[in-house]
This record gives C-alpha cells, structure tokens and sequence, in this order.
C-alpha cells in the first residue's frame, strides 16, 4: 500500500470548526475555501472523517470514504452510502480498512472532525489549513483535540510540521489555505 496522507479544514480566527452546536455555520463558509476542498476532494483515493463529519457536495455520493464509528465492530458497508465504509479504528486497523474500501494507493483526504486528524497526525504528508481571519465562534469544537488550549500552529508544530507559503482563497474576506508539511519533507 501506497499512501499519501492530506489534512483538511477551515478554522475561525479561534481555532474552531464548528459553532458551539457541533454545525459548521454559514459564516465558515467561503466560495474559495470551498471550491478548493472539492477540487481536492475529487482527487482523493479515499476520504476518511468522523459521523458528523460530511463534505455534502454533488460529488460527494461517487467518493470512496471511510467513515469512524464506535457503533460498529466489523468493517462493513454503510447501508445509506455504498461507497461508504463504516470502520471502528479499536477493531481494525487503517491498512484494513483500506483493503475492505479497496483502496491500495492515492491520495488520503483526511477532513475531520478533531479526533480523526489526530489519528493521522503522524502520517501526514501536508495539512491543509485554511483560515477565516475574521470569523469567531466562542463556545465551538476546536479542529484539533487540543484546541483552544493551544491554537492549531502550536498543534502541528508540536507534530514536527512547518508552515509554506499560504495561499490566498477569498480576498474580500482574507480567507488563507496554508500547507503544513513534516520538517523532515523538502516538498
């Protein structure tokens, strides 16, 4: 197997990825953002988030995924996505999961929530931060395990990675994607 791991998420000014009702709201919503997370997304070899983690975009039905779940046991596919593969991480692992979906190389588009990046924290080849300067979100669940007890730079750079040269997504809105990649990669 032949894996190369990417990170995604857009964060408010505070670290958040969702409001304080777990709901990714309107205003972490950006045209730019969201044409370059489904451009990558139709890249991928396979997408892997939590339950409450979903892309729900008009390709999103077509793309394999590796759902998180603590309800199951076995690998098994999700009766309401058939591209979907329902995987309990204490059951069996990644490398398993991935022959049951299919998947023996590509791209690996991890998107969230919190818990699921830091099981890929180790692996990542480039995290994909994007940033939402001007959008707060008191109270909301923090993109990383550890946020907002430290903010997401201090998490991946305590995971050995570096910032590149961020990318503009939205001018009106300073919105920001920039790649975090291991200190050890020269890409």
């Amino acid at each position: 197997m032949s894996f190369h791991f990417e990170g995604y998420v857009i964060v408010s000014a505070d670290g958040m990825l969702a409001d304080a009702s777990g709901v990714m709201p309107d205003s972490l919503k950006f045209a730019g953002d969201k044409l370059f997370f489904e451009q990558a997304l139709d890249g991928a070899a396979l997408i892997v988030h939590g339950r409450n983690s979903h892309e729900g975009q008009p390709n999103s039905p077509q793309r394999k995924r590796l759902i998180t779940t603590r309800k199951i046991k076995a690998l098994t596919v999700d009766p309401e996505m058939p591209n979907a593969t329902l995987w309990n991480p204490d059951h069996a692992s990644f490398e398993e999961a991935c022959a049951f979906a299919d998947v023996a190389s590509g791209r690996i588009a991890v998107i969230g929530g919190p818990d699921v990046f830091e099981m890929f924290m180790e692996r990542y080849d480039t995290f994909w931060l994007s940033e939402a300067p001007h959008v707060r979100l008191p109270g909301g669940e923090g993109c990383f395990v550890d946020v907002p007890k430290r903010t997401p730079h201090e998490v991946l750079s305590s995971h050995g990675m570096k910032p590149g040269t961020p990318y503009l997504l939205d001018a009106a809105h300073d919105v920001t994607v920039t790649p975090w990649r291991p200190a050890r990669s020269s890409v």
